[in-house]
């Protein structure tokens, strides 16, 4: 203890040491540190050994504030970047905001923008950040949504694949079947559609086989809002085969708020029931305790999955039920 106190008294570092005087009865008295002060987050680094990236980081927050005063509130949570980010990375963050700050509402995509190094990748794991300053430096409150609104630029499309399995359809499409494009494009195409599947699975729907006037669409999970937004859908007989789990009867529950008669393929008892041996394990349940726009059945199904009648957490992909048993299941519910 002797030691330990004299190791104290030599000591030459950062903070004001406060001492006590302690006596006991066999000791007597005896003069302790008792408290040491560290005056700042300066001091503090450098007690842990990070004065060089606290020093990195308060030079470049001062630098990004007298650029942007707004950020001030906002890029102290993005201490790793002012410390880590080497210099390149730096700087074209600074000129991302400052450009976006000063052009905003262009609708550019991320690659027409006139930054030198900026590329998709590097934008990828940086897009919260970006818009989160940008929008501090505008003086604008945190917004919801994606990067590309809030930074008032143009998302890359997303693309809707779709198969047509009647040749009187493909051949009004120059012969093609499978088509992935904008659903924008796709709302235009003149397609005399009679039926059509909506399936999660890419798998599925590459299986499927021919079936007069029919279309297949490919993995929207829910996403399904785009079914709206093509025309040649609202006529026609319309069929959602999902999962039997809580997510997949969430986007039936979603799809039917969009186009009210379709009905569900192998979404029920029976088929849950046929297949006990393919069940696996749902890892995230939906969390409503019900859904609006289920039938009364699809509904039972749907509660008794949420309260682990048949088994915990338990799910049918379709993937897993054979095909011959599945698709003459489809083929019937349509005929």
């Amino acid at each position: 203890m002797r030691d330990w106190a004299k190791s104290w008294a030599e000591w030459r570092g950062v903070g004001e040491l406060a001492w006590v005087e302690r006596r006991w009865r066999n000791l007597g008295a005896q003069r302790l540190p008792a408290k040491l002060t560290l005056a700042g987050p300066g001091q503090v680094a450098e007690w842990v050994e990070e004065s060089a990236r606290w020093e990195r980081a308060a030079r470049r927050y001062q630098t990004m504030l007298e650029r942007r005063p707004g950020i001030s509130g906002r890029v102290e949570a993005y201490f790793d970047m002012l410390a880590d980010y080497n210099e390149a990375d730096f700087d074209r963050l600074g000129r991302l905001i400052d450009w976006l700050c000063e052009n905003p509402a262009t609708g550019l995509y991320p690659r027409q923008l006139p930054i030198a190094g900026l590329d998709s990748k590097w934008l990828e794991s940086r897009k919260g950040m970006a818009a989160d300053l940008i929008e501090a430096a505008r003086g604008l409150p945190r917004q919801a949504g994606d990067f590309y609104r809030r930074c008032g630029l143009s998302a890359p499309p997303r693309l809707t694949r779709l198969r047509l399995l009647d040749r009187r359809l493909q051949k009004r499409l120059g012969g093609l079947s499978d088509v992935c494009a904008p659903w924008r494009q796709l709302s235009e195409l003149d397609l005399p559609v009679a039926r059509v599947l909506v399936v999660e699975n890419t798998q599925t729907g590459l299986a499927c086989e021919a079936l007069p006037g029919a279309v297949v669409v490919m993995g929207l999970g829910y996403d399904v809002d785009v079914l709206a937004r093509l025309p040649w859908v609202k006529n026609a007989d319309c069929v959602y085969w999902g999962d039997i789990d809580t997510h997949g009867f969430a986007i039936l529950s979603r799809a039917r708020a969009i186009v009210p008669a379709i009905r569900s393929a192998l979404m029920d008892r029976e088929t849950l029931d046929n297949h006990r041996d393919l069940w696996v394990e749902e890892k995230t349940r939906h969390r409503a305790p019900a859904l609006p726009q289920l039938t009364d059945a699809e509904q039972e199904v749907y509660r008794a999955l949420k309260g682990n009648v048949w088994g915990r957490n338990i799910r049918l992909e379709q993937e897993r039920i054979a095909w011959d048993y599945a698709w003459g299941r489809v083929r019937r519910l349509f005929e």
